[in-house]
């Protein structure tokens, strides 16, 4: 996969899949674009690799999206492929769930990107560039106790389908790729304590066929391979990418 001379936006490039995901398009010659809310975690992210510049924003700030297409846009003039990876995890009974509760989930995991693509869209459209976005397993599998948070990548998911769709005689593609559980900061994130943590991991990875949870750069290499410009018959497609737990 070669992106020389291609522009990238990865957004929640702080940790986990997003860091992961930077770190290999850079690796893959594309000039970068890691956007997160901690100035710190982006800069390990970005290391000393001039391929990569990085962009501390909140998603949840109405104005972001513009701001980080016209950052990117400016710094180097086109923009090929967006990576709408950023988002949140909720764990959130019925029993407990408050509006404002769903309304964060919404704002971050599907207003967020929805904006993105929007004010990415012009510049996809002059380089027939292409959209990846970031779903779930649990956004095609019931979740109990985060129902709210497999929701919000339902939405993911059928957002991507119908974007293909919207998109396709523009010549943009639009695809996703939907990890199992996945070695990140999501679960602490999440205010949950760390033996909490622990148990859930041990719990996934016993459901899991592979036997383990996966690592960041299995699933950054699927996105590169879905955004790779040789893919060019490619849109529309939910990829999962979960060590086999959607079959059980």
């Amino acid at each position: 996969m070669d992106f020389t001379g291609r522009t990238v936006i990865v957004t929640g490039a702080g940790s986990g899949i997003g860091r992961a995901t930077t770190r290999l398009f850079a690796g893959a010659g594309a000039l970068v674009l890691g956007v997160g809310r901690r100035r710190e975690a982006l800069a390990g992210t970005a290391g000393r690799d001039e391929a990569i510049s990085v962009h501390v924003a909140d998603l949840r700030d109405p104005a972001a999206p513009e701001e980080i297409v016209s950052a990117a846009v400016a710094r180097w003039g086109r923009l090929d492929v967006l990576v709408n990876n950023a988002g949140a995890t909720k764990i959130m009974p019925l029993a407990e769930t408050t509006a404002d509760g769903v309304a964060d989930l919404f704002t971050l995991n599907v207003t967020a990107p929805s904006l993105l693509a929007r004010h990415a869209l012009p510049h996809l459209r002059a380089t027939a560039g292409c959209v990846v976005n970031v779903s779930s397993t649990f956004g095609h599998r019931p979740l109990p106790g985060g129902a709210h948070y497999a929701a919000t990548k339902a939405a993911v998911e059928q957002l991507t389908r119908s974007w293909a769709l919207e998109l396709a005689p523009t010549g943009v593609r639009v695809n996703a790729v939907a990890p199992g559980p996945t070695e990140s900061e999501a679960l602490t994130a999440a205010g949950l304590p760390a033996a909490t943590v622990e148990q859930i991991k041990s719990d996934e990875a016993a459901r899991i066929p592979l036997g383990r949870r996966g690592d960041p750069g299995e699933v950054a290499t699927w996105i590169l391979r879905l955004a790779d410009p040789s893919a060019t018959w490619l849109t529309g497609q939910i990829l999962t990418v979960d060590g086999g737990l959607e079959l059980v």
